[in-house]
């Protein structure tokens, strides 16, 4: 994959794809991570001379104009940010927004409306793909977090504009994932909790090839348990689930994998009292919130020993201040790991928001859904379609009015 600054920008057109879904409270940005993250790829575009069009979308308004979900303020944020005026066109696609792209002098930028404010975004419509593609001649994806999703505006388009490539947040979070997993500094230690158990089987059964050890926690430990028989608490598991576990378990080393040997549960009728219990002696009854003392200290000790640590998911009901003792305590000993520590997903995000730690770890993804795609082994949709094809398997070059 080709990036942008080893590409021809000065004087084009750029479409540039990038997700400023950020949290709004009262019509104004909450939080302005996720638009400094690509500031330096807007800042690039600008400096050298191109047209910039910034495409994103916002919350899903499923396909229908919602004034809720409206980029405007994003867009006066990011202006404040850059020092510079962002015109905001109220539009994604249309006379007004070809016009305005007409008019536009090098080195300014323009920010269309939420692409999914148009039903061809999520469906990857062509026409709408089209649409886009006919108002550049370069698109430059920086939008990571997106690129497990298969749209207009990151997969349809890239056919048809003549020259594709990657934004600078786009390369740091592929190098640094590739890193993480294929050329490690060990010993590589793996945390895995939330309680998405069925989507991450597959994620963890690609790190079982990778990692020296596994630290499974939250609800995402409890079907590795019940595969070893030490788990018969509440749950919503099938037996085939469980198969699943165990084959990983055989495939992987059992002792490659650290269960929780303690767990704290709530029981059916018995109010706010909590258990502390050995995870063999979670009753039928009882609900898991969180990993109990004996199973943070093991996994701080492992943790201590690791030279790279990749997370992803709480260990414990963390929304709840009486079940975040497990996941605080951990995140406190990767922060103070020596290591290379390197976060992903959006509940891990949030408890590192929560705890002030956001800054503590090497390098925190903006990434959910890819994160974990990428973890898993798995190509990112958007990322295949900036690769350069052969001529047997590109389209037909289309050629775009101005």
């Amino acid at each position: 994959m080709r990036y942008i600054d080893n590409m021809n920008i000065e004087g084009k057109r750029l479409l540039l794809r990038v997700d400023l879904n950020v949290p709004l409270d009262g019509g104004q940005v909450a939080d302005d991570s996720r638009i400094r993250a690509v500031l330096p790829t807007i800042h690039y575009a600008l400096d050298n001379g191109s047209k910039l069009i910034i495409v994103s979308h916002l919350n899903r308004p499923g396909g229908k104009v919602d004034p809720r979900y409206s980029l405007a303020p994003v867009c006066e944020r990011l202006s404040s940010l850059l020092g510079a005026p962002v015109r905001f066109i109220p539009q994604v696609r249309g006379e007004e927004v070809r016009a305005a792209v007409d008019k536009m002098a090098p080195g300014t930028a323009v920010m269309l409306e939420n692409v999914r404010f148009d039903p061809g975004e999520e469906s990857n419509e062509e026409g709408f793909a089209k649409d886009l593609a006919s108002l550049a001649d370069v698109y430059i994806d920086d939008a990571f977090a997106d690129a497990h999703r298969s749209h207009a505006s990151n997969v349809g388009v890239t056919a048809l504009v003549p020259d594709s490539g990657g934004g600078f947040l786009m390369r740091r979070e592929m190098t640094t994932l590739g890193k993480a997993l294929e050329s490690p500094q060990r010993p590589l230690v793996v945390v895995v909790g939330g309680a998405k158990v069925k989507s991450k089987m597959g994620v963890i059964e690609h790190l079982s090839r990778k990692a020296d050890r596994i630290l499974l926690g939250g609800v995402m430990a409890l079907p590795f348990l019940m595969a070893q028989g030490r788990f018969a608490g509440r749950h919503d598991f099938d037996e085939g689930l469980i198969s699943v576990a165990k084959r990983i378990l055989d495939q992987g080393g059992w002792d490659k994998f650290v269960l929780p040997i303690d767990l704290v549960a709530v029981e059916e009728g018995s109010g706010d009292a909590l258990f502390i219990l050995g995870s063999e002696d979670v009753k039928p009854d009882m609900m898991v919130m969180d990993i109990g003392p004996r199973t943070i200290e093991e996994f701080s000790m492992i943790l201590r020993s690791a030279m790279t640590i990749v997370w992803n998911g709480p260990l414990g009901a963390f929304e709840d201040d009486a079940f975040k003792q497990g996941t605080r305590a951990v995140a406190r000993v990767i922060a103070r790991s020596p290591a290379f520590t390197l976060v992903g997903g959006g509940d891990t995000g949030r408890v590192l928001e929560q705890l002030g730690l956001q800054n503590s770890f090497s390098y925190v993804s903006t990434g959910g859904g890819a994160f974990l795609e990428v973890m898993g082994g798995n190509e990112l949709p958007a990322v295949r379609a900036l690769r350069p094809a052969s001529k047997e398997d590109r389209p037909p070059t289309t050629v775009l009015s101005t």
